[in-house]
């Protein structure tokens, strides 16, 4: 039986002001980006109660339980914590959804 290959993101998305985080975890980035930007503003769910959908940080994994793990971990990072980690990436904290979804935000 041969493995697929499978690949897995946890993501850190911000509003624009950049006061408000959200840690996710997805198979399709380019998919769930464009989710959150369409939910922006719709208070039912945390990213659009908050704007959070321009994308920050993120991290690709091979295995689901790798990704699901990494996601937990960093949910329970203070504020403090998240920002060093997108620091080590991206120090200015440009949006990066042009990469995903062609739209810079």
């Amino acid at each position: 039986m041969s493995r697929r290959d499978y690949t897995f993101y946890v993501y850190i998305l911000t509003n624009p002001t950049k006061t408000t985080l959200y840690v996710g975890f997805t198979n399709s980035l380019t998919r769930r980006l464009g989710q959150h930007r369409n939910n922006k503003g719709q208070f039912k769910t945390f990213a659009g109660r908050y704007h959070c959908y321009n994308l920050i940080y993120y991290e690709i994994f091979q295995y689901v339980n790798e990704a699901i793990a990494r996601e937990k971990q960093i949910k329970r990072w203070s504020r403090a914590k998240k920002e060093a980690l997108i620091n080590t990436k991206n120090p200015n904290w440009h949006s990066l959804n042009l990469n995903f979804i062609g739209v810079e935000e």
